[in-house]
């Protein structure tokens, strides 16, 4: 299947990767597993976007509160992480794209980083990216910016009215990255969960049934035929 399929096909998606953990506990595996199978999910959507010519994947792995998870699934979560970044790393230099991070990285473990800081580098010449909203959460990214603003001003760099949308964006984790056109979530789940809030302003849903670790490619062409049959107004009345 190739983008030649659908009639409109979005620069940037964004995903909630939600339903690891029931996949795991359908089955009476641990949770962990659930994770596990979900970085292959990862790995199986982002060859698809590739295939279906989708610029940009940005992607919910890991939130400011799974932090007050059990310390036994956050170490988890962190090692597999570690993992993902050395055991995949061919594969992303294969579909050539461009690994980013947004969040509080400074609160991810050291070896963690450094994996991930590698392959941070190690892409940074490819056009497509994958982001990964690591230890992330957007009340705490808006806090930020805003926080980064009043010091300007207090410091004159900035005059109050100056303060636009556009000067605000240019004060988020990542602020090059274009917004997206489409959000998914999966596991049949209608909230946003702190995820982009800035960003997905005028994104287009798609709420997919499926725990994340079965989604694929027939899923994803799914939701991006849902999305060509949308018509995207951006406020405006026709």
């Amino acid at each position: 299947m190739t983008n030649s399929s659908f009639t409109k096909v979005p620069k940037h998606i964004a995903v909630i990767m939600d339903g690891n953990g029931r996949w795991a506990e359908e089955r009476g595996l641990p949770r962990l597993k659930g994770h596990e199978e979900g970085a292959q999910a990862l790995l199986r959507t982002l060859r698809a976007c590739k295939n279906f010519g989708v610029q940009h994947l940005t992607v919910y792995a890991f939130s400011t509160e799974n932090w007050k998870r059990p310390e036994a699934e956050v170490a988890g979560l962190m090692n597999l992480l570690t993992a993902f970044c050395k055991k995949y790393e061919k594969d992303i230099h294969k579909e050539q794209v461009r690994i980013q991070a947004m969040g509080q990285i400074d609160r991810l473990p050291g070896s963690t980083r450094k994996a991930l800081n590698k392959l941070i580098e190690d892409t940074r010449e490819y056009e497509r990216t994958l982001t990964l909203c690591l230890s992330y959460g957007s009340r705490a990214e808006i806090t930020d910016a805003a926080r980064q603003i009043a010091e300007q001003v207090k410091t004159g760099e900035l005059n109050p009215n100056e303060i636009t949308e556009e000067v605000f964006a240019a004060h988020l984790y990542l602020p090059e990255m274009p917004d997206p056109d489409l959000m998914i979530r999966t596991s049949g789940e209608f909230r946003l969960s702190n995820f982009l809030l800035w960003q997905l302003s005028y994104a287009e849903f798609y709420i997919s049934q499926l725990n994340w670790p079965d989604f694929g490619e027939e899923e994803l062409a799914n939701a991006i035929r849902s999305f060509g049959q949308r018509d995207r107004r951006f406020g405006n009345h026709k």
